[in-house]
This record gives C-alpha cells, sequence and structure tokens, in this order.
C-alpha cells in the first residue's frame, strides 16, 4: 500500500528508534510531527525531515503528563492537516535489582512507558476516528512478555503496554483503526548501550534501521490486514 501523503506523530522522534522511524517514513513521502523533550534534538531532525521534501513539525512535552500530551498531540495535527498513524515510540529504561532501585525511579518507568502510550493513543484516536481509519503502532518489547533479572519496572511497563495495546485493538478495530503491537528484542539504541544491554556490533546486533524498515513494511501492507503482534530478534547476538 501506498502511505505516500500520509501523517504521522512519532513519539520520542528526535533520537533513536524514534528518529530512524521518522526518517524512512518521510522518504516514503509520509509527513511527520516528533515529540520529546530535548527541543534541539527535535529541531535538528525536523530540519533533516524536511530535506526530504515532506511537512514536518515538533512539539515538545513530557509523554507523563496527560495535559501536554494533548496540547501537543493536538497542535501537531493542526500542523500537519491531521493524522493518519501514531508511532508510540518514547520511552525510558532504568535498570537495577529490585531492592536497589529506588521506588520513585520504578515509578516514573511506569508512567513514562505505560501511561505515556495511553495519554498519546487516547489523544491521538479522535483525529483518526474522524478520518474514519488510521493506524496505532505501540512499541513495546520482548521484556514484556518474559522478565528477567534487573529489569523488573522496565519488564513490567511493556508487558502492561502490550495488555494495554490488545484492549486497544480489540476496541478500535471496528472503526477501522489498526492497533499494532510490537515486541523488539534488543537493538543497539542509545538507551541499550548505555544500559550495557549490548555493545551495538553492526555486524551481528539489530540497528534502528532494521527497526525502522520493519515498521514501515507493517504500516505499507493492504489495510485488510492487521498485524497484531509481532517481534524481531537479532540472528545471532
Amino acid at each position: 500500500m501506498n502511505i505516500k501523503g500520509k501523517n504521522a506523530i512519532v513519539t520520542g522522534g528526535g533520537r533513536g528508534l524514534g528518529k530512524a522511524v521518522a526518517l524512512i517514513l518521510a522518504k516514503e513521502g509520509v509527513n511527520v510531527g516528533i515529540t520529546g523533550r530535548n527541543v534541539e534534538n527535535l529541531k535538528s531532525t525536523v530540519e533533516e525531515l524536511k530535506s526530504l521534501g515532506v511537512n514536518a513539525a515538533y512539539a515538545a512535552f513530557d509523554v507523563a503528563i496527560e495535559a501536554e500530551v494533548q496540547k501537543g498531540i493536538a497542535d501537531l495535527a493542526k500542523e500537519l492537516d491531521g493524522v493518519d498513524i501514531l508511532i508510540n515510540n518514547a520511552g525510558i529504561g532504568n535498570f537495577g535489582s529490585i531492592e536497589e532501585m529506588p521506588s520513585k525511579t520504578w515509578e516514573e518507568i511506569m508512567q513514562i512507558n505505560l501511561f505515556g502510550v495511553y495519554y498519546a493513543a487516547k489523544a491521538v484516536y479522535p483525529f483518526l476516528k474522524e478520518k474514519g481509519a488510521g493506524d496505532i503502532v505501540n512499541v513495546a518489547s520482548t521484556a514484556g512478555l518474559k522478565g528477567g533479572p534487573n529489569m523488573s519496572a522496565y519488564a513490567a511497563s511493556k508487558a502492561a503496554v502490550v495488555s494495554l495495546s490488545q484492549s486497544m485493538m480489540a476496541e478500535w478495530r471496528k472503526e477501522n483503526i489498526r492497533v499494532i503491537t510490537l515486541t523488539p528484542s534488543t537493538i543497539a539504541s542509545d538507551m541499550s548501550i548505555d544500559g550495557g544491554l549490548t555493545d551495538g556490533n553492526p555486524e551481528t546486533v539489530l540497528q534502528p534501521e532494521d527497526f525502522a524498515e520493519w515498521v514501515r513494511d507493517i504500516l505499507k501492507m493492504n489495510r485488510r490486514a492487521l498485524i497484531a503482534n509481532a517481534s524481531i530478534f537479532s540472528t545471532n547476538p
């Protein structure tokens, strides 16, 4: 399916996986709005997107604060003249044992990784409903399918995203809104490299570009097809 001319919002689009997705969508002719907290990253990414010949804009806000999300999404929808696609990518990773991680840190991870997805999807939904169709891609993680040591908050937040996303799909597919839950394994993003999860070796480890190609291809499937859940792994990390 040709997605040229559609409008997408990518949360956490100023760097890493979000930026890679924003760029690959722009190369398909999709107009892109990106969100994040680092204004300089957002500005430079918007300039890259515009250089690809599409309309691009940014909104700086914290996905953990619902009022900011609602305003930021509305501003981007106005700038782009509507929304067809939401890539719910924004998230953080902070790792440590259950007894050592401060409760405040645990709660912050849940607020950003889970409530951020909820707030953004809820804010975008009226625009998709108005158009009578759309796509919401919620980025979870294989950690949400099976927890492990030193990742209780991250794994719990991503498991909650998986469950929330399935509920969204059950409710919104009747309105031609495809809700897609992605559970990637470790990718060589800033978060995973800084967190010591991978050395990021491009010969063996998934790169942000691989993830972006995957998202693009899923979005281009005929609208009669819905990939409800999908995982991606490095072949031999």
